[in-house]
């Protein structure tokens, strides 16, 4: 979800999928937010679970779904209208174009260049990894012990 102006400079998106491409009239924020709400939380909601789970604070990477394993991680501050939203499971190669410039090429061929640096990019790619794999044991261990309820909010009553 890129974040663009339209001609009459008000924030947009441009949502590239694997079918093509279209525009939306809001922010990728707002998009994401939409998307949360859709799977039961916000934006908001899923920026505190992944504060709780890794610590993380800043940009923080999110799940819309973790079922479904829709990973996003933004580019500058979500507060900002011109951040963008990259969907982690999308990308396949990211290469740096200048200073101050980052291509980020995904698995259907696409490819896009976004005003982030290249390590700025690769610490997102990498905080995101590192969320879904703390996330991804969470819920393993939550099916794994499904039928032990003390093991997975120890201060249940015992009977």
């Amino acid at each position: 979800m890129v974040a663009q102006r339209d001609s009459n400079n008000k924030p947009m998106t441009m949502v590239l999928e694997e079918q093509g491409e279209y525009a939306v009239g809001c922010t990728p924020s707002k998009m994401i937010d939409h998307a949360c709400k859709y799977f039961g939380s916000s934006l908001k909601g899923r920026q505190d679970g992944t504060r709780d789970i890794c610590g993380i604070t800043h940009k923080a990477p999110i799940t819309v779904d973790p079922l479904s394993g829709m990973y996003f991680f933004p580019t500058i501050s979500p507060s900002s209208s011109q951040c963008t939203w990259i969907a982690h499971s999308h990308i396949d190669q990211v290469q740096k174009k200048d200073e101050y410039d980052t291509e980020i090429i995904f698995h259907n061929g696409k490819s896009i260049v976004l005003e982030i640096s290249y390590g700025s990019m690769l610490n997102q790619i990498q905080r995101t990894a590192q969320f879904r794999y703390l996330l991804n044991n969470r819920l393993k261990f939550l099916k794994k012990h499904i039928d032990q309820p003390e093991l997975i909010f120890p201060s249940t009553p015992q009977k």
